[in-house]
């Protein structure tokens, strides 16, 4: 036996196989005999692919994330495949033998839709599916459910598409503005928008999927044309963990894809606006010409959007004399998207987009007229290219790179002591700065076929990588803060001017699963990792969605979650410590130097990222034919936010960038949508809320328009604090073409403090008492008709815009100072406007 063993041995080449290469050898040699067989399956088997969307009343197609697809064979066997539509509606079938399917479409609310396919031998079938309305309706532009109520989404989503951003009132005719058209946004007394309870800068903003934020301050880092916009979306808590890099919400902007088919061409507000002054026209008040081109540039294969827009206007502050009361902003956007459909599997876009502005007379107001006020000159652009394509095994690959850069400078006008004086500010401004900030951001998403494993699974991977730079300057003039009488009772003085710079990496690894664990029930599951070289720590983020219909009509969903949200630490928080450090000396009304302190800036520990625990339970009913109703409740509570404090122990007087502060959001949201077919629809919302947390934070003092006097940090309802809101807004369709859209926005005033003629807070701070309930009606008329002209018709939309139409008595200014015969006065509403409506689009 021996012997026998010897010579099979001898026989393979002398050497013995170890204990893996025999089953190895084994493998390989199944693999070499199934080799064939596999491959003629693949050649043999096709593909069916294509995207599924509806068509709003006015043309526009909306895809459908979602959307239950099955492709049954036709013959006696009865063979299934089953799918789910992903982002923009498409969905893929890899691997189907040849034949005749019946392919069926169905998502609530929509009618089903079921054709017949042939399914070639070896080749890809592209079938494009549109579900229609179940009876006709005009399109739902803001709604808490917007066309219907889905069923498998977990995350709370509140929309603004197109044809609201031309329909509804809106002043500044930017999409920011029609923000606070959905429940829970609010725009603060500072006039930064405050969503779902998040400052500012606490918020995350991404538009087709690039953060633009400014990597600064955190704030909004970019203008967009708004004639370029599809559809906004504000995503309260979304467990999917491919969001990321805020504490708050996040905004989600989309941009209209170029048309392959024909060209189309919009202008309007090119007619200026005088500015009219004590009964007479003096200049020029707004002059915002718009100009939006789409089409073709090799059909069906590459398409261009390019939109300009020139901004320059002038906002009144009527508590001032006239001629000194105006700011100024003057801004020109350009927006050029290139779309590309390379192949079947694959396409492309790329946004370039530039967005010079200058603000000038930046937070004038009743108290701080223009010459004490800065001017905020920002220049920026966007470069951005994203590719997605889709594999036979039914996977798909999203690629991104965007490089942005934001540059700005802040100005005073002239020089000499910032003097902060009981009834006015006189001086130059006391803060220049000079920044140079880049972000560059690479982004890899793969979103595995749909797989069975106890229900559907759409599992996806991704991973991020960023690089911020910061470099600038920073220069602060004395600040004077005096008594009623005239004298200084507090001094603050600044070190020399400071350069200021940072480099910041962040790294992002994300893993998340939609489980369709049963038709009723959709879970999202993810977890997601963040990690930058300014922090301390690398920070787990998981998260679980889910979206449950308790009753089989699916008139009824019940969704929530629960997840942790990490914010980013700004450039301008990880330099904090390289700024000016700050002297202060008190006075007595007779001159004499009471006290006398240096502030150095420190930290007070590591820097670490902020960080939210959410959760929410909400449930959507449509409680009759066309009536949907939302009842939610959410609350987030966010620690690590950064505050100053000035301190002073034995070691010395240091002003501290706190990273301990804590904020708490609650929120309860009643929603009523009624859609009345082809005459309208329209929204009612109550929301109480309350807001809570750390007062001082820290952009309130080093952002774009900073706070010189820095008081005792105190815990206290925020700025934005607003209890309760009602909110009511339609678009209403009148005969002729007319089309009627107002808006009744009413809450509770903001909350103000009490300071003495030192400006220190007198009893606690945002408890003295609250602005006067905020109340404004505006009202959006126009109408459609046909103009002939050199052998075209062209089509024209004309009307007229009134805001605060009752002419509402809405305070945006407060004399809080002891020292003032005016204390308790309120000053600077805005009265009614109107503005004039004129497209023309061909």
């Amino acid at each position: 036996m021996r012997e026998a063993k010897t010579n099979r041995t001898h026989d393979l080449g002398r050497t013995r196989p170890t204990r893996w290469q025999a089953p190895l050898l084994g493998v390989l040699a199944v693999l070499l005999v199934l080799q064939p067989t596999s491959l003629l399956a693949q050649v043999a088997s096709g593909t069916v692919t294509g995207a599924v969307f509806s068509t709003l009343p006015h043309g526009e197609k909306r895809f459908l994330s979602g959307v239950a697809l099955e492709l049954t064979a036709a013959e006696a066997t009865g063979k299934k495949f089953e799918t789910a539509t992903e982002d923009q509606g498409k969905y893929l079938f890899p691997s189907v033998p040849p034949g005749v399917y019946r392919l069926k479409a169905q998502l609530a609310g929509l009618k089903m839709s079921e054709q017949t396919v042939r399914v070639p031998a070896g080749e890809e079938l592209h079938v494009d599916i549109e579900l229609q309305m179940e009876t006709a309706r005009t399109s739902v532009s803001v709604s808490a459910a917007a066309n219907v109520i889905e069923t498998t989404e977990t995350t709370s989503k509140a929309e603004v598409q197109s044809s609201t951003l031309s329909n509804a009132p809106n002043v500044d005719e930017r999409f920011e503005s029609a923000l606070p058209l959905l429940p829970g946004v609010v725009r603060g007394p500072d006039g930064l928008l405050n969503v779902k309870g998040a400052r500012a800068t606490q918020s995350g903003l991404l538009v087709n999927s690039t953060n633009v934020t400014d990597p600064y301050t955190g704030g909004s880092g970019m203008n967009l044309p708004i004639d370029v916009v599809s559809q906004v979306q504000v995503q309260a808590n979304p467990y999917d963990s491919g969001y990321g890099k805020f504490a708050g919400a996040v905004t989600v902007v989309d941009t209209r894809t170029a048309d392959f088919d024909k060209r189309h061409y919009t202008l309007q507000n090119f007619f200026p606006r005088l500015r009219r002054r004590n009964g007479h026209f003096v200049g020029m008040e707004s002059v915002t010409p718009r100009f939006t081109f789409t089409g073709p540039l090799r059909k069906d294969r590459i398409a261009i959007t390019q939109s300009f827009e020139y901004r320059f206007v002038r906002t009144r502050v009527p508590s001032l004399p006239d001629l000194q009361n105006d700011t100024g902003l003057e801004s020109f956007d350009s927006f050029t998207q290139v779309d590309f459909r390379l192949t079947d599997r694959q396409s492309a876009s790329l946004n370039v987009s530039f967005f010079p502005q200058k603000l000038n007379f930046l937070g004038l107001n009743t108290f701080s007229p223009q010459p004490s006020t800065p001017d905020l000159h920002r220049r920026g652009h966007l470069l951005a290219f994203q590719h997605k394509y889709a594999f036979e095994s039914g996977g798909l690959l999203e690629s991104a790179l965007a490089v942005k850069s934001l540059d700005a400078n802040l100005k005073a006008h002239g020089s000499g002591p910032f003097q902060l004086g009981v009834e006015t500010t006189t001086g130059a401004f006391f803060d220049r700065q000079d920044r140079n900030t880049q972000r560059i951001e690479w982004q890899e998403t793969y979103h595995f076929a749909p797989r069975q494993v106890w229900g559907q699974h759409l599992p996806k991977v991704g991973i991020t990588f960023a690089r911020n730079s910061f470099d600038g300057v920073q220069m602060m003039a004395p600040v004077d803060v005096l008594r009623a009488t005239g004298s200084v009772a507090e001094q603050i003085t600044f070190g020399p001017a400071a350069s200021l710079s940072v480099r910041q990496r962040e790294y992002t690894a994300l893993l998340q699963d939609r489980w369709s664990v049963h038709p009723r029930l959709t879970l999202d599951l993810g977890v997601r990792l963040d990690r930058d070289t300014v922090a301390v720590g690398t920070n787990w983020a998981p998260r679980l969605g889910f979206a449950f219909v308790p009753m089989g009509d699916t008139r009824t969903v019940l969704r929530g979650g629960v997840g942790y949200f990490y914010d980013r630490i700004t450039l301008n928080e990880a330099t904090f410590t390289q700024v000016p450090a700050r002297t202060v000396r008190d006075f007595s009304p007779d001159g004499a130097l009471l006290s006398a302190g240096t502030y150095q800036p420190a930290l007070a520990n590591h820097l670490r990222n902020p960080r939210s625990f959410a959760w929410n339970l909400q449930m959507d009913r449509e409680v009759a034919h066309d009536w949907y109703i939302r009842v939610g409740f959410q609350q987030r509570n966010t620690t690590r936010s950064f505050f100053l404090n000035p301190v002073s122990d034995t070691q010395g007087d240091f002003l501290m960038l706190c990273n301990s502060g804590r904020d708490r959001y609650r929120e309860f949201e009643s929603t009523l949508h009624h859609r009345m077919g082809k005459a309208g629809s329209f929204t009612a919302s109550y929301v109480h809320s309350s807001a809570i947390g750390d007062l001082n934070d820290f952009n309130q003092f080093y952002g774009n328009n900073p706070v010189a006097v820095i008081r005792p940090n105190e815990r206290s309802r925020l700025a934005f604090d607003a209890p309760d809101r009602f909110l009511f807004w339609g678009e209403f369709s009148l005969p002729a073409k007319i089309m009627v859209s107002p808006v009744l926005d009413a809450h509770t005033g903001f909350p103000y403090s009490i300071v003495d003629e030192q400006r220190n807070f007198v009893g606690p701070r945002n408890e003295a008492g609250r602005f006067p309930a905020f109340t404004s009606l505006d009202v959006q008329l126009t109408k459609q008709f046909t103009i002939p002209f050199a052998g075209r018709r062209f089509k024209v939309r004309a009307g007229i815009t009134v805001f605060n139409l009752l002419n509402n008595y809405n305070p945006r200014d407060f004399q809080e100072n002891l020292a003032s015969p005016r204390l308790g006065t309120f000053f600077n509403s805005v009265g009614r406007m109107l503005r004039g409506v004129f497209v023309i689009d061909y």
